[in-house]
């Protein structure tokens, strides 16, 4: 190595610490080996180049740790079935989205869901051809999947066929399954249900046997859910998420170990922050002094944040509340200076009717709160949180009550409820798998609510009882109504992927 390139390396490497020296040295190695050499020689260049590229990664590390992304800021892509991947939204014939949604994007929404449902599906053990040479008994226990076409193209009875479809009403009291080739009416009669809730415009497996223009239902069955790693496997480093990161965040080694070391990092679910209520008021302060020691890395409040809509005063009436909130988290500096503070807003916060991705609270509304508390975000509902490695979705929506009450037909074991519910949601790898007119969605962005890849952890802020749910290695859970359960909220401790729950006593 020349005496210039020497000289510049130990210049460099003298702001860096001892502890950190080590690895220092071996990533600029690693650097300079990447790079093409000239002559056997290391140029000055290169090591200026290695050690860049270093610092660089150093920074990026540090934008990546910790992102709160917004509902309009998620990445589109649309699977083209071709190709077999995903392609992001510049990439295709798709036209940019709008609030104002055509017609046109109304039934790629359905269609985009189905899509990504339908090669999911293919892909599981269940569905995939045998090899050849594979054992008869083996080959038996295979199924294949039917489009809705090929039973209308058969005047016989067609026997025991599985088709992926949604399940419509198109007819009063008449039940429907419709896939891009076609509808058949069904019968349910005979149908045996297998666990979660199902309501219309979801995707089912319906298993069962067709004759004389009805399909008689045997079974019905949800597609198979898949663990994101799986998913990951197939799709590469492929940002689904969103974020700063142009590639996935779960191949960064240096964000998995400080997601591991950082063993005191916390977050803290809350569910109807009545902010107007003074009892709430109170019940945040206590929470306030008894963190005040430990801080935790951020409250997430979730909406609504009155008790009740107040008309035109609403507005006013928000801002005192938050000033309120803003002086009792400026009498603990700890909390003040290290806690970041996230506020997603509910279904009946000061905003643009309940249409989902809702935007966020208003700036004339949160001004004043965010200058006395700079680590402060209002965001979207529902919201997504990037923390090292992991994933994590937000969406405050009263959603359980509104599955069980549009049930086809209700599950028997009601005290399971949780449990259906989180599996109707994983397997539909959306949000809100209701009919529009119970649950509206922007038309074009449909995608920002889906479930797919599955992120790390779903937090559900429902009205519902609080619970905490794992399936398919996807961490779901509920705070429950902050002051309907007692003054109840969850603690999530992203190290070791653990929920604490908590609750305020009553003095």
């Amino acid at each position: 190595m020349p005496c210039e390139a020497t000289k510049y390396l130990t210049e460099a490497l003298q702001a860096v610490s001892e502890a950190a020296l080590e690895d220092m040295i071996e990533n600029i190695i690693d650097a300079v080996e990447k790079q093409p050499l000239s002559c056997n020689m290391i140029e000055k260049s290169t090591v200026e180049a290695a050690v860049l590229e270093c610092s660089q990664s150093l920074d990026e590390t540090i934008v990546h740790i910790f992102n709160i992304i917004g509902a309009f800021d998620i990445p589109h892509y649309i699977y083209n079935s071709e190709r077999k991947k995903f392609l992001p939204l510049s990439m295709t014939s798709h036209p940019a989205p709008n609030v104002f949604g055509s017609a046109k994007d109304k039934a790629e929404l359905f269609r985009e869901r189905y899509v990504i449902l339908q090669q999911r599906t293919h892909r599981h053990e269940l569905f995939t051809p045998s090899a050849i040479g594979t054992h008869p008994d083996e080959s038996q226990s295979k199924f294949q999947l039917k489009t809705i076409e090929t039973l209308l193209g058969n005047s016989a009875r067609v026997g025991e066929v599985i088709v992926l479809g949604m399940i419509t009403q198109l007819k009063e009291g008449k039940f429907f399954l419709e896939d891009p080739t076609g509808v058949v009416q069904l019968d349910l009669s005979e149908a045996q249900f297998h666990s979660g809730l199902y309501t219309e415009s979801c995707f089912v497996l319906t298993e069962g046997w067709y004759e004389d223009g009805i399909f008689h239902v045997s079974a019905f069955g949800f597609p198979p859910t898949e663990p994101s790693a799986t998913t990951r496997a197939y799709y590469g480093n492929t940002n689904f998420f969103g974020g700063p990161s142009s590639t996935s965040v779960k191949a960064s080694a240096k964000l998995k170990q400080l997601e591991e070391e950082n063993e005191d990092a916390m977050f803290v679910f809350l569910s109807d922050v009545w902010l107007d209520q003074v009892e709430v008021l109170e019940k945040l302060r206590i929470m306030f002094s008894g963190y005040s020691s430990m801080p935790p890395t951020c409250f997430f409040f979730c909406g609504n944040f009155s008790s009740a809509p107040y008309g035109k005063n609403q507005i006013q009436s928000l801002k005192g509340s938050l000033k309120a909130l803003a002086d009792i988290i400026c009498e603990y500096p700890s909390i003040h200076q290290s806690s970041r503070f996230v506020f997603v807003p509910g279904p009946e916060d000061p905003g643009p009717s309940c249409i989902l991705p809702r935007p966020p609270l208003t700036e004339n509304i949160t001004e004043e709160f965010r200058e006395q508390v700079p680590f402060s975000v209002f965001t979207t509902n529902p919201c997504r949180v990037q923390y090292c490695t992991q994933e994590i979705i937000i969406f405050r929506e009263d959603l359980v009550n509104k599955m069980c009450r549009n049930c086809v037909r209700f599950p028997s074991s009601s005290l399971d409820i949780p449990n259906h519910f989180v599996k109707t949601i994983l397997s539909q790898g959306h949000l809100t798998p209701l009919p529009l007119y119970v649950s509206p969605v922007y038309w074009a962005y449909d995608y920002t609510l889906r479930t797919y890849p599955l992120p790390d952890v779903i937090v559900f802020a429902d009205k519902y009882d609080p619970f905490t749910v794992t399936n398919t290695d996807c961490l779901c859970m509920n705070p429950g109504s902050f002051p309907r359960s007692g003054f109840s909220f969850k603690v999530f401790y992203p190290s070791n992927k653990t929920v604490e729950d908590s609750k305020l006593q009553s003095l």
